[in-house]
């Protein structure tokens, strides 16, 4: 955590930026309930934080002077027991985890998949292990007469977008059947016949849900220098195909960081490592607000839940194979914890050289893990090869 309170940039973690006025403390209040959600549901199978996370215990009520104590309500007879929400969902479960730039600020700009995250939980629904793909891996995309695409070999990153098409004129692109091919993508070239749910979310308001948790503490594993952010939070300018101007820097340490400090440092490719460090760092950051969520002390309310996963709108997209929702889920999967979440990081290489470059390709030693996690052997492979798993 920064000295003295004190968040990535110097300044108090509760005013970073320009951000920080009165206008967000308000919708912090208004999307408190929403970050619990989306956030749970990004990190799938932890939607247990969610069930959790709504109302508490009621604030005590003081009485005033004069006032007739309250009269305690006549027992109803209990009511037969009924299964919980999602007792019917058994392991092993596979879910795919999205974050999308939409750049929502730009007319019929298609959702990019900036973020392709797995998580695996076992059959007993207590383990899970959580892997990226890059977002440039080479892959086959198949064909998808939803959007008229034919089908091509190039980057994942470009599966929403290409599945996002909708035909005819002035169609918005739409997010959710973008993941349809982006599902059947990631299965096709993973082994993977299906997925049990997935959960899409766009980065526009991935920084208010991080402020709504009141930040989250991360191990910054070495200085990382933004490409997009100032150091008072606002966005760098674009010019002659550069961005100008100050930037923000992210020193090594352990840090408290704020909404759009945490996206912004998950998302920098241009570090030691590139593209497979910004993979391991958005893996920390979703462990990180995992552990705020269950540090929490709140009860389950299915019916809120649903109702903050309406208000959401178009910034969560979430889908299941089964029909079950995200209560289904959360109660399923209640019993993993943070600990028993192991991040994994795939290594990988560069397809072509220079301006040949097409992309990325894992190696034989992440593709064997994937393989291994398939058929249920994970631990013992992770245990031969240590250094596929993300300690920090």
């Amino acid at each position: 955590m920064a000295d003295n309170g004190e968040n990535a940039t110097g300044v108090p973690a509760n005013g970073a930026g320009p951000a920080a006025g009165s206008g967000r403390k308000r919708r912090r209040r208004r999307v408190w309930l929403a970050a619990t959600v989306a956030v749970a549901v990004l990190l799938a199978g932890t939607a247990y934080a969610a069930s959790r996370f709504w109302g508490g215990s009621a604030p005590a009520q003081t009485a005033r002077p004069g006032t007739p104590a309250p009269t305690t309500p006549t027992p109803s007879p209990t009511p037969s027991p009924t299964p919980e929400p999602g007792a019917d969902i058994k392991g092993p479960l596979n879910l795919l985890l999205v974050g999308v730039d939409t750049r929502i600020s730009k007319p019929g700009w298609e959702p990019h998949a900036d973020a392709v995250l797995i998580l695996h939980v076992t059959k007993d629904l207590d383990r899970a292990y959580l892997f990226a793909l890059p977002r440039d891996l080479v892959v086959q995309i198949p064909r998808f007469p939803k959007a008229n695409f034919p089908g091509e070999r190039t980057k994942l990153t470009h599966a929403m977008s290409y599945g996002s098409r909708v035909p005819g004129r002035d169609k918005r692109p739409d997010t959710a059947q973008g993941f349809q091919l982006l599902s059947a993508t990631v299965s096709a070239y993973t082994g993977i016949k299906r997925f049990d749910a997935g959960a899409v979310l766009t980065f526009g308001g991935f920084d208010e849900l991080v402020d709504a948790l009141g930040g989250v503490e991360l191990y910054i594993d070495q200085r990382v220098v933004s490409r997009h952010r100032e150091p008072d939070g606002t966005h760098r300018a674009l010019r002659g195909g550069g961005y100008v101007g100050p930037q923000m820097v992210y020193e090594k340490g352990r840090r408290t960081l704020t909404g759009w400090q945490a996206l912004d440092y998950a998302r920098q490719r241009y570090t030691a490592g590139g593209a497979y460090t910004r993979q391991r760092h958005q893996q920390q950051l979703i462990r990180a607000m995992l552990v705020k969520i269950l540090s929490q002390d709140l009860a389950r309310d299915a019916d809120r839940v649903r109702q903050v996963v309406r208000s959401l709108g178009d910034a969560l997209t979430f889908t299941s194979g089964s029909g079950s929702d995200i209560v289904d889920f959360g109660y399923a999967l209640s019993r993993l914890r943070p600990e028993a979440m192991t991040l994994v990081a795939l290594p990988g290489s560069g397809v072509g050289r220079g301006s040949g470059y097409r992309g990325e390709q894992l190696t034989p030693v992440s593709r064997k893990f994937i393989a291994e996690l398939r058929a249920g052997r994970a631990d013992a492979y992770l245990a031969a090869n240590p250094k596929l798993v993300v300690r920090n």
